[in-house]
């Protein structure tokens, strides 16, 4: 028998974060996604333990302050994305404004450290999230075009194609009969 599973990747992480410092005993105060403060020290050796059992789950803890920053820039798209009041916003503005730097600055430094830029990743995220909502099944096409801020269903099918290599239209087939097959076993 297969199920298939919806998740929230940003819930996962904070439950998993939340769990572990609970766990090692660590005074904590969650600032945001992707920011806890610390609130008092910590035994060297348990915090350790604590970083390398994160490590499992794939969560790092980031010590360079210029990566820290991509980092929250990471977050502040990710929030754009999967926010339906944030979807009309330019992001140029909204990660100048909510970051504090200018743009220039932000996509200098974006690109430095990820060999790739703001525009690029924000296009890898929106299809990774139209795959999510394709996957899910609940809306069509021209309401996950809507949804994502795309222009038209030809618009985020040219940049679907060109992220993925097939058509949102052939992707939602491949789901289609792997749900078929899986439900004739």
């Amino acid at each position: 028998m297969k199920i298939f599973i919806k998740f929230d990747f940003n819930a996962v992480c904070r439950k998993v974060l939340e769990d572990k410092l609970i766990k090692y005993d660590i005074k904590h105060r969650v600032l945001g996604f992707g920011e806890v403060e610390i609130l008092e020290k910590t035994n060297p050796q348990k915090f350790n333990e604590f970083t390398e059992e994160l490590k499992e789950y794939g969560i790092d803890i980031i010590e360079n302050q210029k990566t820290i920053l991509v980092q929250k820039m990471k977050d502040t798209i990710n929030e754009m994305i999967h926010s339906p009041e944030l979807v009309n916003v330019k992001s140029s503005v909204y990660l100048a404004e909510k970051l504090s730097h200018s743009y220039g600055y932000l996509s200098n430094l974006f690109s430095d450290v990820t060999y790739t830029s703001i525009e690029n990743y924000i296009i890898m995220q929106k299809i990774e999230y139209a795959k999510q909502l394709i996957v899910n099944g609940q809306l069509n096409l021209t309401e996950i075009a809507f949804k994502l801020n795309y222009s038209s269903v030809a618009h985020l099918s040219t940049q679907f194609k060109n992220v993925t290599g097939i058509t949102p239209s052939a992707f939602q087939r491949i789901i289609t009969k792997r749900r078929e097959i899986a439900n004739k076993k």
